[in-house]
């Protein structure tokens, strides 16, 4: 196994999810601005897929909470545990609490290692904020939100 293969495994493994502190702004409520944005990578290989994601906040005001929904085109396997923030909504959804995102500064951390129900050649995952609480709104919808193929390589897909 390559060494970076062997690092993103142990990113995956680490299945944690950690949240930094940010600079001070307003909180997020009806009509609030809040920019949510999801970037990382994505693998697969001998039936394993590994998911490491950052959100980010960019602003202009605090997230107390938020919700990212991974979807996945092919089944996972059964019986798997997830970090406390996560929970399976099927056998291809898992849904994870973000924590409190501040304007400009935090950053919620999540590794998933997750075995797949067979051995696919490739498969898609589809990932999104499911929801941000009170009511904020985010005009850029194009960072939290990516559809990624990813084939059964060993390598990283990068969103």
């Amino acid at each position: 196994m390559s060494v970076m293969r062997k690092a993103l495994l142990g990113a995956a493994l680490a299945a944690a999810l950690v949240v930094g502190a940010g600079g001070g702004a307003r909180a997020a409520g009806p009509g609030a601005e809040a920019d949510l944005a999801h970037h990382g990578h994505v693998s697969l290989w001998d039936g394993r897929l590994g998911v490491w994601l950052v959100s980010e906040n960019h602003g202009p005001s605090d997230v107390s909470q938020a919700t990212v929904r991974l979807a996945f085109s092919a089944p996972m396997a059964g019986g798997q545990e997830l970090p406390p923030a996560c929970l399976w909504s099927s056998d291809r959804v898992v849904s994870c609490r973000t924590g409190a995102l501040r304007a400009a500064g935090a950053v919620a951390e999540l590794a998933l290692d997750l075995r797949t129900a067979g051995r696919p050649d490739e498969l898609t995952v589809d990932i999104r904020t499911a929801w941000r609480d009170g009511g904020a709104v985010d005009g850029n919808a194009r960072n939290d939100r990516h559809r990624v193929l990813v084939l059964a390589t060993g390598d990283p897909y990068v969103f």
